[in-house]
């Protein structure tokens, strides 16, 4: 946990409490963290499944690696370092979400495990649902999306995660996508199904 540097701060409490919220939305708050290789689909899962809870009128929000690095974590890069600090900034971002009640689906490589639990440990229980997005790196370097395997492969991108960094798959996820042999809908359904199974549709 980073350590408390500013001073002269108290937390002031909300009086809008986190029961109203859900109260009012019509559903609990949680966040939905998708992880897994570059090019598993993580990404495409979670737009997939934020569409699918706005057709259902579900308030929701997604958190994307690729577009928080262009504003809030402009400043970081992708060593190890930088990489704790980025999953740090994105829990604190997504406790705030779902405190307003709010889906958060969080689609992000966040390749260590340690730092995936220290987003857990910020939320309530229930509250942080660790998705695996299991696509082999096969899979993902076939498909390639941004080109960045290659690139990784030719040496010209060093410390890329499933090369030349390690990547550590989750221990015990809440839910595990099979995303070598099923299509984005069938897996942002499988997401939705338990989102209904487990009760995060009820107040």
């Amino acid at each position: 946990m980073a350590e408390q540097l500013a001073t002269n701060v108290k937390w002031h409490d909300h009086t809008v409490t986190k029961a109203e919220r859900a109260r009012l939305n019509g559903h609990k708050g949680a966040v939905l963290w998708f992880t897994g290789l570059s090019g598993c689909g993580k990404s495409t899962v979670a737009n997939t499944v934020d569409h699918l809870l706005y057709a259902q009128g579900r308030h929701s929000y997604v958190l994307d690696g690729d577009n928080i690095r262009m504003g809030l974590n402009k400043n970081l890069t992708f060593s190890a370092e930088d990489r704790v600090e980025n999953i740090r900034r994105i829990g604190e971002v997504a406790k705030l979400f779902t405190h307003a009640g709010n889906f958060t689906l969080a689609a992000f490589v966040s390749p260590y495990q340690a730092d995936r639990d220290k987003v857990r440990a910020l939320l309530s229980p229930g509250e942080f649902i660790e998705i695996y997005v299991n696509a082999s790196l096969e899979t993902c370097e076939r498909r390639d999306p941004k080109g960045l395997y290659k690139k990784a492969r030719a040496g010209e991108l060093k410390g890329f995660t499933g090369i030349d960094d390690p990547y550590e798959a989750p221990q015990k996820p809440e839910l595990v996508l099979d995303a070598d042999n099923n299509g984005i809908d069938a897996l942002a359904h499988e997401v939705m199904t338990y989102l209904e199974k487990n009760g995060y549709f009820q107040v």
